[in-house]
């Protein structure tokens, strides 16, 4: 069996099993693939497996390989990478979602394309608002101090459709605690899902009712490049 489809699998039944464990009733979380770094001849035996959920972190990266594979397989793209104002209509042209929204600037201008792009006027779209919830300055989301007003700025004054929140946690603390903190800002603004939990957490993170875990490494093997926590 290839070993990346059989990488696949065991993530899966892993994943099964915890929510079994702690989580039985519906919904059930929903893996992101992600395939930054990685080449089409890698992910095709996902895509013929019927896998649908993907993650890249590079807006020009996933246009270029995703393009010709979303033309042919059933996918939902997720940028889960930072997005910067320059590369917004790109992205929007490019991924079904967008995980990475954390300040005004960004927010705006995908509303600017939103309402002024007729290509883009009848695609469906998934935003999330990341947030930094160790307030890590190396690190993108909106700070802690502005989330919530941030959150509720982008819902109700820019009428921005916010699907859920993301974060990731401080590689050096204990994931649990930042995903209790997302848990209760979603709760708090009344926001239904969130994205949470990588390679390394991401048991944990269904464990805390994650909608959503973004997984990589653990099925396709190290990257040459860039962070093998995904």
């Amino acid at each position: 069996m290839n070993k990346v489809l059989n990488n696949y699998r065991l993530v899966l039944k892993k994943m099964e099993a915890t929510q079994k464990k702690f989580s039985p009733a519906p919904p059930h979380t929903k893996l992101i693939v992600v395939t930054k770094t990685f080449k089409d001849d890698q992910i095709i035996p996902i895509l013929e497996a019927g896998h649908t959920i993907y993650g890249e972190n590079k807006v020009q990266e996933a246009q270029t390989k995703w393009q010709s594979l979303k033309a042919k397989y059933k996918v939902e793209l997720h940028l889960i990478g930072p997005l910067q104002t320059n590369k917004v209509r790109l992205a929007l042209e490019t991924f079904d979602a967008i995980q990475t929204i954390d300040r005004e600037k960004v927010a705006k201008k995908i509303i600017f394309h939103l309402n002024n792009d007729e290509n883009l006027s009848n695609k469906s779209f998934k935003f999330f608002i990341q947030v930094n919830t160790g307030n890590e300055p190396q690190k993108s989301g909106c700070d802690m101090k502005n989330a919530m007003e941030f959150i509720l700025w982008c819902k109700n004054d820019l009428r921005l459709q916010i699907h859920g929140l993301m974060c990731i946690p401080p590689v050096d603390e204990n994931p649990e605690k930042h995903f209790d903190i997302l848990n209760n800002l979603a709760n708090q603004t009344s926001i239904q899902f969130t994205s949470m939990g990588m390679t390394s957490d991401y048991l944990l993170a269904i464990k805390n009712k994650a909608s959503y875990v973004r997984v990589g490494s653990a099925i396709f093997g190290k990257r040459s490049v860039g962070n093998n926590n995904f």
